[in-house]
C-alpha cells in the first residue's frame, strides 16, 4: 500500500528492464575525483574562502533536463528558495555542447555547497539530445537525479515559435513552419518544435539508462496553477525537507504566472524575468485542432510511460 501511495505522488514510471553500460561510453571526460579548486581561478583566492567556510564545488546530484519552454526556469527558481539547495543559475549545457571540457570545467560552473546540501542545474536541451542519457549515467554511476517539466505538447511549441519570433520578427508564420501543407493537414514532423513534444520517444532512450525511481515528472500546466504542489513533490523526490510551501507564492495577475514571497527582510518579491507570460501570436483554430490530433497517440503513450495522465486531449 505505501509503495502504491509513494509511486502516485511522484508518477512513477512502470517497471522496465535496466540496461546499464559496463563501461563508460567513449568520449567520457576524465577526473572522476572530487576536485575543490575550480579550473577558471588561478589565484586560488575563492578557492581558499571556501574551504574555511567548508564549502566546495561539487558535480550535481540532480539535473532538470527537458522540456524547453515547459517551465524549468520557474521550476529551479522555485526550488532554490530551499536553504539546502545549491543551483548554478546559467545553463551549463555541458552534456550537449560542452562534454569536451571534462568534469573539472563543470564542476566550476557549481556554486560552493556544504555537506548535505543539494547541487542542481538545468539544461532543457538535455532530454532531447541523444548523447546526453548516457554521459548523464556516466558521471556518477547512474545516480543522478532527474526532473522533466513537461507541457501540452501544442501549447509548448506555440509558446517555443512565440521566444524565436521575439528575436526573428521576418520569421514564416506558425502554420507554414508546423505544416507540410496546411490545406491537407500535413504536419512536419522534422520541425523541431514539434519533435521536442514526442516526450514519449524521447523518455525510452532515457530508460536504457535509468531506472523509473530516479526520473520526476513535473506538470508545467500544475506549476503556474498550483506551484506549491508540484515543488512538494519535487521536495519530496530530492529527498528535501518540504519547508517551500503555499506561503512562499503568490499569483501576479498581470504576468499571469505565479512570483515568489521572500522571507521576512530579505527584500521584495520576486517575478521570473520578462518573457515569463509573453502574449502568444493568434494561431488559426484549425492548425491547432489538427496538431493537437497529431500529438494525441503519442500524449497517450507517454501516459501509459509515466503512469500518468497529464489531461491535454
Amino acid at each position: 500500500m505505501i509503495a502504491h501511495i509513494a509511486c502516485a505522488l511522484l508518477y512513477c514510471l512502470p517497471a522496465l528492464s535496466r540496461t546499464a553500460p559496463t563501461s563508460a561510453p567513449p568520449g567520457t571526460p576524465r577526473d572522476p575525483l572530487p576536485i575543490a579548486v575550480p579550473a577558471a581561478d588561478p589565484n586560488n583566492a575563492s578557492v581558499a574562502a571556501e574551504e574555511d567556510s567548508g564549502e566546495r564545488r561539487r558535480l550535481p546530484q540532480a539535473i532538470i533536463i527537458g522540456v524547453k519552454k515547459g517551465g524549468t526556469r520557474a521550476l529551479l527558481e522555485f526550488l532554490r528558495l530551499h536553504p539546502d539547495v545549491r543551483a548554478a543559475g546559467a545553463e551549463p549545457h555541458f552534456f550537449d555542447r560542452n562534454y569536451q571540457r571534462g568534469y573539472r570545467w563543470y564542476r566550476s560552473l557549481m556554486p560552493p555547497s556544504l555537506e548535505g546540501q543539494l547541487t542542481m542545474e538545468k539544461t532543457p536541451s538535455y532530454y532531447v539530445t541523444r548523447e546526453t542519457p548516457a554521459r548523464i549515467q556516466a558521471m556518477a554511476d547512474g545516480n543522478t537525479k532527474l526532473l522533466v517539466v513537461v507541457r501540452d505538447p501544442v501549447t509548448r511549441a506555440v509558446s517555443d515559435y512565440t521566444q524565436t519570433l521575439s528575436k526573428r520578427p521576418a520569421m514564416p508564420a506558425f502554420e507554414a513552419l508546423a505544416f507540410r501543407n496546411m490545406s491537407t493537414g500535413v504536419v512536419d514532423t522534422g520541425w523541431n518544435a514539434l519533435r521536442i513534444g514526442l516526450y514519449a520517444e524521447h523518455l525510452q532512450r532515457w530508460l536504457q539508462h535509468f531506472s523509473r525511481q530516479q526520473l520526476l515528472f513535473i506538470s508545467g500546466e500544475r506549476l503556474v496553477t498550483d506551484p506549491a504542489a508540484e515543488v512538494t513533490r519535487a521536495q519530496h523526490f530530492l529527498g528535501l525537507r518540504p519547508l517551500i510551501s503555499d506561503e512562499n507564492f503568490y499569483f501576479n495577475t498581470t504576468k499571469g504566472f505565479p512570483c515568489l514571497k521572500k522571507g521576512e527582510g530579505q527584500g521584495r518579491p520576486h517575478c521570473l524575468g520578462k518573457s515569463k507570460g509573453r502574449q502568444h501570436p493568434d494561431i488559426r483554430p484549425e492548425a491547432l485542432l489538427r496538431l493537437r490530433e497529431y500529438f494525441r497517440p503519442f500524449n497517450h503513450r507517454f501516459y501509459e510511460m509515466v503512469g500518468h495522465d497529464f489531461g491535454w486531449d
